[in-house]
C-alpha cells in the first residue's frame, strides 16, 4: 500500500510502498477514506527537538482520519466489517490509576497513532477496536476525519461554562478556529479571537468571532480589557503556546475568571504566578486530548444538531501523494485544515 513514512531521523518524509498491516487480537483494519494533517504531523515532518526525542523510525505518519472497517482481528465484537468510523488516536492501557478512575484521557501509558505506532497517512491502518468511533453515514469524510482535533476544541471550549459570558480564544490554528465556533454554539455572549496570521484572522471571522485582535498591532491585554469595560474576559482559551500570548491572555482575564490551556510552549518560560494567577483568583485547567468518551458524544451532538459547522476550517483537499505541498502550506501559514485522500480527491 501507499504510505507517508518517516524512514530516517531528520527533516522530511517519503511516499513509500509498504505491506498492508494485519489486525491482531482486539484490532481492526481500516481502509482510509480521508486523513487530515495536524500540527504534530508537521513537527515530526520537520523533525524538531520534541520529535527527535520521542519518535522512533520508521513510522507511518498521521493520526486524524476516517474510513471503512474491512477486517476484524480475533475477538472483536464491538465493530463490524463495513462500519464507517473515525478513531480516538490515544491508545490507552485501561489498567493505570487514571484509566480505572474515569480519566483515561490522561492515561499514564498512552500511545498515540502516528507518533508511537504506525498512523493513517496510508491506504490502510490498524487500530484497537476499542478506539473506533462509528460515524453517521451522512457525516462528510473531511469532517469525520478531523473529529480528533475537533474533540480537542470541544474539550477546551466546554471546560468552563460559557453561556452569556465573554470568551477569548488566543491562537487560531484549526483547533482554535473550531473553539471559536463551539463557544458561539454554546451560547457565549461575545467571542474574541487573537491571531497574528492574516489568513487565519479571516477564518476566525468566518467561524463566528465578534472581533479579531492582532497582537502584533495592538496590546492583547489592553484589547481584551477594552472589550469588557476594563474587567477582562470571563473565560480564556489559550491555544497558541507562545509565552507572551499566555502572559498577556492571563492579564486580560478578569479576576476570578477561568483559563483553559491547550497550547504547548516549546520550552519552559518564566511568569509572575503570584500576581497573574494566585492573587487574582484565576482557575486554570490544563487540557489534553479528549475525554473518552464524553467529548466524542458532545461532539456528535454539536455536529448532528446543526449548530456547529466546521467546514470553513477545511481549506485544502489533496491526494495523499501531495503531502509535501500540504506541509509547505502549513509552514507558510496559508491554510486551515488540510485533508489528504489516499484514493484521490473526490469530485
Amino acid at each position: 500500500m501507499k504510505a507517508v513514512v518517516k524512514a530516517v531521523p531528520g527533516p522530511g518524509a517519503q511516499l513509500c510502498e509498504v505491506e498492508v498491516p494485519r489486525p491482531g487480537p482486539g484490532e481492526v483494519l481500516i481502509k482510509v477514506t480521508a486523513a487530515s494533517i495536524c500540527g504534530t504531523d508537521y513537527h515530526i515532518y520537520r523533525w524538531d527537538p520534541w520529535s527527535a526525542g520521542r519518535v522512533r523510525v520508521p513510522l507511518v505518519l498521521g493520526h486524524e482520519f476516517c474510513g471503512e472497517v474491512v477486517e476484524l482481528g480475533p475477538g472483536v465484537e464491538t465493530v463490524s466489517v463495513g462500519d464507517y468510523v473515525s478513531a480516538e488516536s490515544h491508545v490507552v492501557c485501561g489498567t493505570c490509576y487514571q484509566c480505572r478512575t474515569g480519566q483515561s484521557h490522561v492515561c499514564q501509558n498512552t500511545k498515540i497513532l502516528g507518533v508511537d505506532r504506525d498512523g493513517c497517512f496510508a491506504e490502510y491502518v490498524v487500530i484497537p477496536a476499542a478506539n473506533a468511533w462509528r460515524n453517521s453515514r451522512t457525516l462528510p469524510p473531511e469532517v469525520a476525519s478531523m473529529q480528533e482535533p475537533l474533540g480537542n476544541a470541544v474539550h477546551t471550549a466546554l471546560s468552563f461554562p460559557v453561556v452569556g459570558r465573554v470568551v477569548a480564544v488566543v491562537g487560531c490554528g484549526p483547533i482554535g478556529l473550531c473553539a471559536v465556533a463551539i463557544a458561539r454554539a454554546a451560547g457565549a455572549a461575545r467571542v474574541l479571537a487573537a491571531e497574528v496570521n492574516p489568513y487565519r484572522q479571516d477564518l476566525a471571522l468566518r467561524m463566528g468571532a465578534h472581533r479579531v485582535i492582532d497582537p502584533r498591532r495592538e496590546d492583547l491585554t489592553e484589547a481584551l480589557r477594552e472589550e469588557t469595560e476594563g474587567l477582562g474576559v470571563d473565560v480564556l482559551m489559550e491555544m497558541s503556546g507562545y509565552p507572551d500570548a499566555i502572559r498577556a491572555g492571563l492579564r486580560g482575564t478578569r479576576s476570578g475568571g477561568q483559563v483553559a490551556l491547550l497550547g504547548l510552549p516549546s520550552a519552559p518560560f518564566e511568569m509572575d504566578l503570584s500576581n497573574e494567577v494566585v492573587m487574582r483568583g484565576l482557575t486554570v485547567q490544563g487540557v489534553t486530548g479528549r475525554k473518552m468518551w464524553e467529548t466524542w458524544y458532545q461532539m456528535r451532538a454539536l455536529l448532528d444538531s446543526g449548530v456547529l459547522d466546521v467546514t470553513p476550517v477545511i481549506t485544502h483537499r489533496l491526494p495523499l501523494e501531495e503531502f509535501q505541498l500540504a506541509m509547505e502550506l502549513m509552514a507558510r501559514g496559508e491554510c486551515g485544515k488540510v485533508v489528504l485522500y489516499p484514493g484521490g480527491v473526490p469530485s
